[in-house]
């Protein structure tokens, strides 16, 4: 399942100083045959009552004998929208998307006429979507033969996430219409891990370095490191990261990438606050602290070789920037100014690791993935539940066909390099004439809960 490892909103913080091995008597409560639903459950309970944020709003008498995740659900709080538990066992408990089982995303959105049309915002590289020959910019006229409208488009998707084959009807944004419709095939498979992309653009003698980082998996700094080394030979003097569709991953892997761009940060300046329940308490983590729990990394010293030293920064963001790239957001404001350019970020303002039965033997196959801490930036900054609104407003969707990321004409990218090299002040508006009215990697579509 290393896909959903990729995919899921869950925070990695490395924990190996935890044994996570909660047992049934642990709390003094009923004691349950091994292997029945009930023990399963209980145990769930005592893995919550310890690391859970909202261990003290858990209920105190719930139902043992429900199925252990409609358990897990009862358990928690009405402000957790990301907590979830997988059976590595059952495949069918796993948290499903279009983006995860076949490697797109798309929108469906109104334009200022009324008309209501569907577009491909994301094909990741290397996916079964990808090998379709499905691209960025195309429109999807029906699923399964089916005509998308803004009425059906939810169903149409969960329906998706139920086989293994999608027959996909898609055509060219042309003079305002669909042209040269085809039928495609995409199958249920694995997505690789996707490559940074960078670029670098250049105006009146300056030069801006463009990344593009579709999510934060452990082992990424070697890549990081080569690219701000290929930017700092280059001369880079802007930096445009563009985290629009980056659901998180590694705290470790985004501290990286924050080393790597402001001056005057040092080994032991300050990087993140978590913040726990009364037995998690507060965790303090440097950069190079941050960095070092994930064993595969570059150190803090060898990055900043690369740094380029800025003191500012702009990042693309849509409300499926989430996690830990909102946490690139809020954790680099003490340090430079933060432009963000695009819409407001998903709003995960909080972090986690996996709470599994370590006992040997295992008795329990069920993982936990509870939210366990908030998160905050070295000035006590967080709390950003409704997400981080931008600087620079704009609407992805405002001109069609949607062009390739990298492009320096496409709209999140054209408003951050506008700013650059015109020094507009301004804010941007979004266009009032397009309207988002559903996205398929929409944060219960992401999640399965």
């Amino acid at each position: 399942m290393k896909n959903f490892i990729y995919f899921r909103l869950l925070l990695l913080v490395a924990v190996s100083l935890l044994v996570l091995s909660c047992n049934n008597d642990d709390e003094g409560g009923p004691d349950f045959p091994d292997g029945s639903t009930e023990s399963v459950n209980l145990w769930v309970q005592d893995s919550m009552r310890r690391y859970y944020y909202w261990a003290d709003q858990m209920p105190a008498k719930p139902d043992y004998h429900l199925p252990v995740k409609d358990f897990f659900k009862s358990l928690l709080s009405p402000q957790d929208r990301f907590s979830f538990a997988v059976d590595p066992q059952d495949p069918s408990s796993y948290p499903r998307s279009v983006r995860n089982m076949y490697g797109f995303d798309y929108a469906v959105i109104q334009l200022p006429n009324g008309n209501v049309v569907t577009t491909v915002k994301l094909v990741m590289k290397n996916s079964p979507a990808f090998n379709s020959g499905l691209q960025r910019g195309m429109m999807i006229t029906k699923i399964n033969g089916q005509a998308i409208t803004a009425s059906n488009a939810e169903q149409l998707t969960s329906s998706i996430k139920d086989q293994t084959v999608i027959d996909l009807t898609v055509g060219n944004w042309k003079n305002g219409t669909v042209a040269d419709e085809k039928n495609i095939k995409v199958y249920y498979g694995y997505s690789f891990e996707q490559p940074l992309e960078s670029k670098i653009f250049e105006k009146n003698g300056k030069k801006t370095g463009y990344l593009y980082v579709y999510d934060f998996p452990d082992g990424m700094t070697s890549a990081l490191n080569q690219k701000f080394a290929l930017f700092k030979a280059s001369g880079v003097q802007e930096l445009v990261l563009d985290l629009r569709y980056n659901y998180g991953g590694s705290v470790s892997s985004a501290a990286a990438l924050c080393s790597l761009i402001p001056s005057n940060i040092t080994a032991t300046s300050p990087f993140i606050v978590y913040k726990g329940n009364k037995n998690g308490g507060e965790v303090k983590r440097t950069f190079a602290q941050q960095i070092a729990y994930d064993p595969t990394a570059l150190d803090f010293n060898t990055l900043r070789a690369n740094a380029l030293g800025l003191n500012k920064v702009y990042i693309l963001s849509s409300n499926s920037t989430a996690s830990a790239s909102e946490i690139v957001i809020n954790n680099l404001k003490p340090y430079l100014q933060v432009v963000q350019v695009g819409d407001v970020t998903l709003g995960k303002d909080m972090a986690g690791f996996m709470v599994e039965d370590k006992r040997k033997p295992k008795k329990i196959s069920w993982q936990l993935h509870p939210v366990i801490y908030k998160v905050f930036n070295a000035n006590g900054e967080g709390a950003y539940s409704n997400g981080i609104p931008p600087q620079i407003a704009a609407n992805e969707y405002a001109t069609l066909p949607l062009l390739p990321l990298g492009d320096s004409e496409e709209a999140l990218i054209s408003s951050a390099l506008n700013s650059i090299y015109s020094k507009s002040a301004g804010r941007e508006v979004l266009d009032q004439g397009v309207k988002i009215l559903f996205q398929s990697d929409t944060p219960s579509a992401a999640i399965g809960k």
